[in-house]
């Protein structure tokens, strides 16, 4: 255990079975939180929720596929079964396909972009919010992404929705401020499940950009992108909403250049 700056507070967190979820996971558990581990990978997801266990925190598995209400749901009302609470939700579960080109982005992948991040984000702070509300006191944090902010090419669906979530977590943070509700955004930049994926793909070009960052490496999911999700979600933040953290090692400076290798009938 690291601290006690989360002692007595009972989070959600998606996509916790690898990358930044599991690091954020294993931070709040080390700051005395318990977890639920939400994720649809139902083999990694209870192997973190035991780990916890046995480095002393309470952690449950629900298996979740944010792309369902229900599940997203059910993630919620766990944590108020088994931990009497919901104190902190992060939104961080996203799963997607390779880049393509704007143009041949179908409907159906825009829809599903938009239901695992927006709307799943949705769904999740809505059944929160009334025990949030009860207690006087809540923090969100909600993941987006640097691909919308810099308009990464071949990912428009993940980035109109990333920027839905940043313009949904801006509204919220407004409306829900007098209740004690917190809420924050982080565009990480880290060596998550998706990167590693990216890394395989293209490894010059993984190379290239951690490279071209302003610290010459990617972020670390526990310690660098955890540390600043701790934060936010303890009293030490309560001062502290509507705002983006891009915990990024300062590639949101000037930007870090990524252009897919897109082929000529790409």
């Amino acid at each position: 255990m690291t601290g006690n700056r989360l002692d007595n507070r009972a989070a959600v967190v998606t996509g916790a079975a690898d990358g930044i979820g599991e690091g954020i996971a294993r931070r709040f558990a080390a700051e005395g939180a318990a977890v639920v581990v939400a994720d649809y990978d139902d083999e990694r997801g209870p192997a973190v929720a035991r780990d916890l266990r046995g480095l002393g925190a309470r952690a449950e598995f629900i298996r979740c596929d944010v792309s369902r209400r229900e599940d997203v749901i059910g993630a919620v009302d766990l944590c108020v079964e088994r931990f009497g609470s919901v104190d902190i939700l992060v939104n961080n579960a996203y799963r997607g396909e390779g880049p393509v080109r704007i143009e041949k982005k179908t409907d159906e992948r825009f829809d599903e972009a938009l239901r695992m991040c927006l709307f799943a984000t949705k769904w999740a702070m809505e059944r929160a919010l009334p025990h949030m509300k009860a207690k006087g006191w809540g923090r969100v944090i909600n993941m987006a992404s640097l691909n919308g902010v810099n308009a990464h090419m071949g990912s428009a669906d993940y980035n109109v929705a990333k920027e839905a979530v940043r313009a949904y977590s801006r509204t919220a943070a407004r409306e829900w401020a007098p209740y004690g509700i917190c809420v924050n955004v982080i565009c990480p930049a880290a060596v998550s499940a998706a990167y590693r994926r990216f890394a395989e793909m293209a490894p010059q070009v993984a190379a290239a950009t951690a490279a071209a960052n302003p610290m010459g490496r990617m972020g670390d999911p526990e310690s660098d992108i955890g540390g600043v999700a701790a934060f936010l979600a303890s009293e030490d933040a309560r001062y502290l909403t509507g705002n983006t953290l891009f915990v990024d090692g300062g590639g949101h400076i000037n930007g870090v250049p990524w252009v897919p290798d897109f082929g000529p009938e790409d």
